[in-house]
């Protein structure tokens, strides 16, 4: 019966919610999480009914977990998990109320988004070496994700037809199958036209994906001549998130960065850099492709801690004063 409902639950998900197939399977994960729980609660191999659940079985899945030590951040995802999939369950008729909607979300703890400065942003965006095919496509990926604030997996998900140099955008698809344009600068047109005019034809060389010489295509374990995606491993297939990362980590190690830089912290840079400039919160919104207005606010906090580390540094008061400051050296007048 749960293995059902589950299989229902994750086709209501991908085909009516829209939602993608990643964030689907975390739900399915998080419910069989709860049954789990709800088998070693009831001394039984599995749990056999979804109507014996009420409001203190999820407060006791929530305490179980907390006694886990599960971060804050995980058990309020879990219990959204939960929420979706007892609604599922009462439109389908199946339960009567959702007794997970009135359980309370563990308040978290309010954390700012990790962004760069622009002096940091310019030294890794610099760091690839744009003489090899690897450096060229490194530099066009770091450009793009800082001129863009597209996400890591909108990046690698990118194909040749999405990518329109002479109106500097690219459609990409976001959560949700939601597709929206974002822009670029005249630098991440020029180090895209370098990779796709130099570095992606070598990769695709490189890998065989090309017979060399010939420019006709052949199939590869890799990939084809014929490959869509923009950015390129070095088999001529389609770049992975995790080789973004593990190419940005690269960067970071050799220009000797203290804090841990990921793919997202270009995002985050993105948003606050145009914050400070001047840029409205709905304008980000849409670049980011967020649906919540609220998720953008976050990055007004992040400008306003800025705001308070230069004041500190660059006021005269900030920090006590200056000694040789007199209060009574001033004009009556």
């Amino acid at each position: 019966m749960h293995a059902a409902s589950l299989d229902a639950f994750l086709r209501y998900l991908t085909d009516v919610r829209g939602v993608s197939l990643n964030t689907a399977e975390a739900y399915a994960k998080d419910v069989n999480q709860f049954v789990e729980f709800l088998a070693q609660a009831r001394r039984q191999e599995q749990a056999d009914e979804w109507t014996a659940v009420d409001y203190r079985t999820v407060r006791a899945f929530l305490g179980h977990l907390a006694r886990l030590k599960y971060s804050k951040a995980s058990v309020a995802r879990k219990l959204a998990a939960l929420r979706s999939f007892f609604r599922f369950l009462v439109q389908e008729g199946i339960m009567e109320h959702n007794p997970a909607a009135v359980a309370l979300t563990p308040r978290q703890e309010h954390r700012l988004p990790n962004y760069l400065y622009e002096h940091e942003v310019s030294a890794l965006i610099e760091a690839p070496d744009t003489s090899t095919a690897l450096g060229q496509r490194d530099r066009a990926i770091l450009e793009v994700l800082y001129a863009t604030g597209v996400r890591v997996s909108e990046l690698v998900g990118m194909d040749l037809g999405d990518v329109d140099l002479e109106r500097h955008e690219i459609r990409v698809v976001g959560k949700g199958d939601r597709e929206r344009i974002v822009l670029l600068g005249d630098r991440a047109v020029s180090a895209l036209r370098l990779y796709l005019a130099e570095g992606r034809p070598q990769l695709l060389r490189e890998s065989g994906a090309v017979a060399e010489g010939s420019g006709s295509p052949r199939e590869t374990q890799g990939g084809t001549a014929g490959e869509l995606a923009v950015f390129l491993n070095n088999r001529g297939g389609r770049l992975s998130v995790r080789g973004v990362q593990q190419r940005l980590q690269k960067y970071v190690l050799e220009a000797g960065a203290s804090q841990r830089i990921t793919p997202h912290a270009f995002r985050h840079s993105f948003a606050t850099h145009l914050l400070d400039a001047g840029a409205d919160l709905r304008s980000i919104q849409v670049l980011l492709g967020h649906r919540n207005l609220g998720t953008v606010e976050t990055y007004t906090h992040v400008t306003t801690e800025r705001m308070k580390e230069i004041y500190q540094a660059a006021h005269p008061l900030a920090n006590g004063g200056d000694d040789s400051y007199d209060s009574n050296d001033t004009d009556d007048s």
